[in-house]
Formats: C-alpha cells, structure tokens, sequence
C-alpha cells in the first residue's frame, strides 16, 4: 500500500478514542506522517449524514493533528476539510467502525455519512468496519486485510460522487475466504424495533432494538456484502450518491407525458 503521496484526514462515528480509528491510525502511520484526525468527541452511531445546524460546532485541539469536535461524523469532514487542514485531504478514510454497516445499514450509519461527504466534496473517501456479534471483536482482522483491500481500491481508482463501503468479517484473520466486490444487500424489514420498558417512576420509554433478519446465516441473496459477510470475505461495494430511481423515473416520465 503506497500512501507515501498522500494527505490523509480520519473521522469515525464512535469518537476520537474509540479503539477503531486508533488501529487506523497506526496502519496508515506505517506509510505517511501526513494523517489528521478530527473526529466527534463522543460516540455518534447512527448519525447518518445529519448536519449541526441549530447547535454549535465545539473545537477541541487534542495537539498538533487530533480535533474532537462536538458534532456530527458529517460535521467533521466539513470541519477537518475546510477548517482545520492547511490544505484538503488526498484521501478520506472513515472508521474503522465497531460492528457492521452492510446493506441498509448504510442510511444510519455516521461512518458511511462521513465517506459520503468526502464524496460530495470531491474527496476520495472510504468507510471501513469490522462486523461482530457483540463477542470478540477481531481487530486483527481488519488490521491483516486493509492494506490490500486500500491498495486495490486505490488502484481502480474513483468515479466523480462515489465512495467505497468496507467490511471485514467477524472471524479470524486466517479464516477470512478472501475479498469480495459485492453489491449493496436489503435485509427484510424490522431490524430495528422499538423495544418498551418502565422506568423507576413508573414512565414509559423506549429503546430502538437492533435485531438483524437475514444475512447472518448465508441466506442473503449471492453477490451481496451480507452474503460476502456471512461466508467470511471482506465484502468491498463502491457507492454512489445519484440515488435517482432510474427504471421508475422511465415508466414516470411516460405517465406524465400522456
């Protein structure tokens, strides 16, 4: 992996300590001194691509290249982007996340966000993450398959609105089966259900319970990351941010020109 030419900015949306971005640190520190981080002061899973724009936007300079910015993981692409950077980052790599952002898990996640707004400002951007199933969590992994997965996105290169969405599976550097370009999955619906309980004043109140339907157990359709996932490959699936409805916008088109 040669980043040697490269001005890399690293955000997440698990926080600027989180153990993540800490291992991403050290592995790109292996090929550049050029890294900034500026990532949220505490964790902000499922953050999506929301923007502070009734609250503001809070600086902490850590030392000469760490920023926790009280904000979004969007908030701190815009800021290490226009802000703190002398001058814009070459490559955007967001992560890595703990746990997975596969199929629809992409419009939550606050890793993927970020990438996104790489993307749009033009900025060659990548979202990582290491799966798990809230046990062990292998970092080794990750740390063992990034440098090809970087290295041969890089070497295809990026389309102008696209970014890449990364995830390595939860087993053992060893028994990773290889990488995977896939396409984006669809998990059938109910995922994510509100799950009732009582508070100590008798209140009622809700938390949002993470239950995943498919896609765990080799059932997800062949060719998606949840199928890549589920049988141990890194699953590798380049985004893009034209979510225009291509067939439907066709069959519009001749139903409002009658």
């Amino acid at each position: 992996m040669d980043l040697s030419g490269h001005r890399i900015l690293l955000t997440n949306d698990d926080g600027i300590h989180a153990q993540g971005i800490e291992l991403l640190e050290k592995i790109v520190r292996r090929y550049t001194n050029d890294v900034w981080v500026v990532a949220p002061a505490e964790e902000r899973s499922g953050a999506s691509h929301s923007i502070s724009m009734h609250d503001p936007i809070r600086m902490r300079q850590l030392d000469d290249r760490h920023f926790a910015i009280k904000g979004t993981p969007t908030d701190c692409a815009l800021m290490g982007i226009y802000e703190i950077m002398p001058q814009p980052p070459t490559l955007m790599l967001s992560g890595i996340n703990w746990g997975a952002n596969l199929a629809e898990d992409l419009t939550y996640s606050g890793t993927a966000a970020a990438a996104m707004e790489g993307a749009l400002l033009g900025v060659p951007s990548i979202a990582l993450s290491q799966v798990h199933a809230f046990g062990h969590v292998h970092w080794d992994t990750a740390e063992a398959w990034i440098e090809r997965v970087i290295s041969g996105i890089l070497a295809t290169g990026f389309d102008k609105g696209t970014f890449v969405n990364v995830n390595f599976p939860p087993v053992p550097p060893g028994e990773v089966r290889g990488i995977r370009v896939a396409q984006l999955g669809q998990r059938a619906p109910g995922s994510f259900v509100p799950e009732s309980r009582v508070d100590a004043r008798t209140k009622p109140y809700y938390w949002i319970k993470l239950t995943y339907r498919d896609g765990s157990d080799g059932g997800a359709p062949e060719g998606t990351d949840l199928r890549a996932i589920a049988e141990g490959e890194v699953s590798v699936t380049p985004i893009q941010l034209d979510m225009t409805a291509s067939a439907m916008k066709s069959r519009m088109e001749r139903a409002f020109s009658t």
